[in-house]
């Protein structure tokens, strides 16, 4: 098997763990806050790191990857960043309604593409912006109902927009720049990130739901889930990393959106949520953005490796300058790399 066809392997297997991990997620945590009244999100979101940042040191410790340290600015940065992301993220959910809640997480794909535009000279063609244009309005049709607007729920939803976009953008540049796998990087950031929410986690959650997580009865059910969170949290932030790694952040807000809409299928068809035909329609037309999307970047990515495939021989029939050659050979390293009608969906799913 060819190096090509192992990365797009590598590739099919990070989306679908994604894809897999986060509605297995969400569904428990459904259970878990709208069943058994746990509604503190951050929280709980501070102990999957937790979790997930010691099930990686065993890993470590069994050899199953290699410490590589570099900039411990960088990381600290990085991490605390995500933190503050997913804080503001729930602290938007409670201060907006859930359709405006939408509305931001939608804002995020346009937010990326622009600040990816402006600061990294990246290119999206029009092919490209069509299929999220199409994507985003199924989501949109799909998701967003009363949209209610207030002063400072438009600003915590604004700085969650920015800071998510920011933090996702650094995750794929930070691999690349330093040259660190998905587990590397997440190893190194996760005792940053679940410091920053284990600090402000229960004030936010207090802030948001009147209630004190340290008073809470913690039954056995309530236990048995929590930990159940905490397990799958391990493969959600684990995949979450690898597939802004191997792919890039917008076709991650891509996925998230396709988990969107398989959450909602599954709470029809398991938990028998309400289901309309806006909800069938907006599904209908997001699922044929995510087509064209996946389409469109498969042709672009062909036609690039066709133009690199082509490229040593232009340079042995016109002898040209060298330093073409070198700087074909150090091309980026592509190494691997949290919905809420209730309390449950503040985003879980993209960072837990």
């Amino acid at each position: 098997m060819g190096e090509g066809e192992r990365f797009q392997l590598g590739t099919v297997g990070a989306l679908s763990l994604s894809v897999v991990s986060s509605v297995s997620i969400v569904i428990c945590n459904k259970a878990l806050m709208s069943s058994l009244g746990f509604h503190f999100a951050t929280t709980l979101t501070s102990w999957h790191l937790l979790v997930t940042f010691c099930s990686l040191h065993v890993a470590l410790k069994m050899k199953f990857f290699e410490h590589k340290p570099f900039d411990q600015s960088a990381v600290m940065g990085f991490g605390i960043l995500n933190g503050i992301s997913i804080g503001l993220l729930n602290l938007s959910l409670g201060f907006n309604s859930v359709g405006f809640y939408q509305m931001t997480k939608l804002a995020i794909i346009p937010c990326t593409v622009v600040l990816e535009t402006l600061f990294l000279g990246k290119k999206f063609s029009r092919t490209i912006q069509l299929a999220l244009i199409i994507l985003l309005l199924g989501v949109g049709i799909a998701t967003v109902t009363d949209v209610q607007l207030n002063a400072l729920g438009s600003i915590l939803s604004l700085l969650a927009i920015v800071t998510t976009c920011v933090a996702q953008i650094m995750t794929n540049t930070i691999q690349k720049k330093f040259k660190v796998s998905s587990t590397q990087l997440l190893y190194q950031s996760c005792p940053y990130q679940a410091g920053t929410l284990l600090i402000s986690g229960p004030f936010l959650d207090g802030l948001l739901t009147d209630q004190n997580v340290f008073a809470f009865k913690y039954t056995n059910q309530v236990l048995a889930f929590i930990i159940l969170s905490c397990l799958i949290s391990v493969s959600v932030n684990f995949s979450t990393f690898l597939v802004i790694g191997k792919t890039s952040p917008v076709t991650y807000q891509v996925l998230g959106h396709l988990k969107t809409c398989l959450v909602l299928a599954f709470g029809y068809v398991l938990l028998h949520d309400p289901f309309n035909w806006r909800n069938i329609l907006g599904i209908l037309i997001a699922l044929i953005g995510m087509v064209l999307y996946s389409y469109f970047c498969t042709r672009e990515s062909q036609q690039k490796a066709n133009e690199t495939a082509a490229q040593p021989f232009q340079v042995v029939e016109g002898e040209s300058d060298p330093l073409l050659n070198a700087e074909n050979g150090n091309g980026g390293l592509t190494d691997a790399v949290v919905p809420k009608a209730p309390v449950w969906n503040s985003n879980k799913d993209l960072h837990a």
